[in-house]
C-alpha cells in the first residue's frame, strides 16, 4: 500500500502506508464544463477514492506512477460506449474501464502505469442530481468515488460486495462533507 500519494499538477503529499506513488489524474472535456465541478476538485475526489479504496481493492498496482484520466462527455458519446461495452442503448452516468494492470506489473519507463479511465457523462449527472435531490458535487464526488473504486476492483454485482464499495463510498463522500448517496 502507498505511504503517500502526490497529486500530478498539484504535487500534494497524501497520507497512507507502504511505497510512494504519484497518482496523475489528468481531466479531458469533450463536453460543455457548464455545471462541471473544476478539475482539481474531481482530482481531489480520485485522490481520496485511490487511498481510501486501497484496503479493499482487488487490484493493486505496483507502480510507482499511476494514471487515472477523467474524460467528461455528453450524452451521445455516453450512449455509444454505453452501447458497446455495456449493451445498454442509453447514456449512463459513469463508466469505468480498468486498464488491468496487475501489482506485478511494471509500466513503460516513459509515462505513469494506467490504472484506468472513467467517462462520466456531465448531462446524466446534472439531471440525476436534480431528480435525488442532491447537490451537484455532492453527485459529481460520489461519481467519481464511485468510478475510481471500479478501478481498483471493487464491485456492486453480490451484495456483499456492494455493501463494502457502497460503504467505503459513504466513508468518503463524508470526509468531503457530503451525505449519504443512499439514503
Amino acid at each position: 500500500m502507498p505511504r503517500s500519494v502526490r497529486e500530478h499538477s498539484k504535487s500534494r503529499k497524501r497520507g497512507a502506508g507502504g511505497n510512494d506513488v504519484e497518482l496523475e489524474v489528468p481531466v479531458q472535456f469533450a463536453a460543455s464544463r457548464k455545471g462541471v465541478p473544476h478539475p482539481g476538485a474531481m482530482r481531489r475526489w480520485a485522490v481520496a477514492a485511490f487511498i481510501g479504496g486501497l484496503p479493499g481493492a482487488k487490484t493493486i498496482p505496483g507502480a510507482e506512477r499511476i494514471s487515472i484520466v477523467i474524460r467528461i462527455v455528453g450524452a451521445a458519446e455516453s450512449r455509444r460506449l454505453n452501447v458497446a461495452w455495456r449493451g445498454k442503448d442509453k447514456p449512463t452516468n459513469v463508466l469505468s474501464f480498468p486498464s488491468g494492470l496487475a501489482s506485478s506489473q511494471q509500466p513503460a519507463a516513459s509515462g505513469p502505469a494506467p490504472l484506468g479511465d472513467l467517462v462520466i457523462c456531465a448531462p446524466v449527472v446534472a439531471r440525476e442530481a436534480r431528480e435525488q435531490g442532491k447537490t451537484p458535487p455532492a453527485h459529481w464526488a460520489h461519481m467519481v468515488i464511485h468510478g475510481t473504486l471500479h478501478l481498483l476492483g471493487y464491485d456492486h454485482e453480490i451484495d456483499r460486495d456492494a455493501e463494502l464499495m457502497e460503504a467505503r463510498e459513504m466513508n468518503l463522500l463524508a470526509t468531503f462533507g457530503y451525505p449519504n448517496p443512499y439514503a
